[in-house]
């Protein structure tokens, strides 16, 4: 009888080894849900695409990851999305630092208006200490930060007539992000913002019921926004917008540590890839994207160094307030990350 349940126990331990390690845990899910705020006709959620596909085919369809664009797991209301994580409502997110910023204050720092002059600016932030300190207070905050990836620069656009002063922005009225900073900057230049999900945002443009908006070039060329009616564009780089892979924490040790690397291999191939294409053709001497939104009969507008002091200017009681709310030693180390940066 002793024999006969040591043959059982060694023929289950063997079963046990041959199996795949996820196989033996027995905790993985068929699907897991990746939220996204757009689809894949923009780099963001191409990001998302490329993550998938590289996670499934690398855990031989052990991870299987299904994305739900358009922030659907929280019913369009993108400013939910990080509490949605958190709360195990969403499996993985590629995020925007706007968005979830209500609930992590410190990434207010990547909208602090024109702290990031060049691209540069923004690889010294994201690759650097800095990005190493976002890292540490997501992971306090209850979430698995994996990887950065790129929205790009928020370039304003709209209806009206061509922006070079904050003077011609006085009365307009322009969607800005579910973020308190957006209303107080545009306020600060004279402008009318309101807020509102990037889903009513459209419908908002076409009907002339808003008369303008902020978003990367990606955007304004992936959802023709020409067609409804934003005819004038200006280049002034006034905040840009990192994108942050994450996972929920639960489903990540639900993972075996083969595979948790895996992932997180994925997720930095992924937003590498996001990042080149939400630079594709807006870094001289390649400026393909805007030769092509100026094809469509926009009117580009690329302002001075004297021309953007002037917006600098109009904005500063906003970016210090704000650095406050941010925390004053990250963004003296931010600042500080930004003169330093190779160009």
């Amino acid at each position: 009888m002793k024999r006969r349940n040591l043959l059982v126990i060694l023929s289950a331990a063997a079963l046990a080894f041959a199996l795949p390690a996820a196989a033996q845990q027995g905790k993985y899910q068929s699907e897991y849900r990746l939220s996204t705020v757009v689809g894949t006709a923009f780099p963001w959620g191409k990001g998302g695409e490329i993550w998938g596909k590289l996670v499934r085919e690398r855990t031989n369809g052990r991870i299987n990851i299904k994305m739900y664009p358009g922030a659907a797991l929280v019913a369009g209301d993108q400013t939910r999305e990080f509490t949605a994580i958190r709360q195990g409502v969403i499996d993985l997110a590629i995020g925007s630092t706007i968005n979830w910023s209500p609930q992590v204050k410190e990434l207010n720092l990547f909208s602090l208006p024109f702290l990031m002059p060049d691209y540069a600016a923004i690889d010294a932030l994201t690759q650097g200490e800095v990005g190493k300190d976002i890292f540490k207070l997501l992971e306090k905050n209850g979430v698995v930060p994996l990887a950065w990836g790129e929205n790009g620069f928020r370039e304003v656009t709209n209806s009206k007539h061509p922006i070079r002063t904050p003077t011609d922005m006085k009365g307009l009225k322009f969607r800005v992000v579910g973020s308190p900073i957006y209303n107080e900057t545009f306020t600060a230049l004279g402008a009318n913002p309101t807020q509102m999900s990037w889903a009513d945002a459209q419908p908002a443009l076409a009907s002339g019921a808003v008369d303008g908006q902020e978003n990367p070039l990606t955007i304004f060329t992936a959802a023709k926004m020409h067609t409804i009616g934003q005819k004038n564009v200006t280049l002034w780089g006034y905040v840009a917008d990192p994108l942050i892979f994450v996972a929920n924490k639960e489903v990540w040790e639900s993972w075996t540590p083969a595979d948790r690397k895996i992932v997180k291999e994925a997720a930095i191939e992924a937003g590498r890839q996001v990042i080149q294409l939400a630079r594709k053709g807006m870094i001289a001497p390649d400026l393909s994207t805007i030769a092509e939104i100026e094809k469509l009969g926009v009117n580009v507008v690329t302002l001075s160094a004297g021309e953007r002091e002037t917006f600098v200017k109009a904005t500063r009681k906003v970016y210090q307030k704000w650095s406050k709310t941010v925390g004053q030693g990250l963004v003296a180390k931010a600042e500080k990350s930004v003169v330093a940066r190779k160009q």
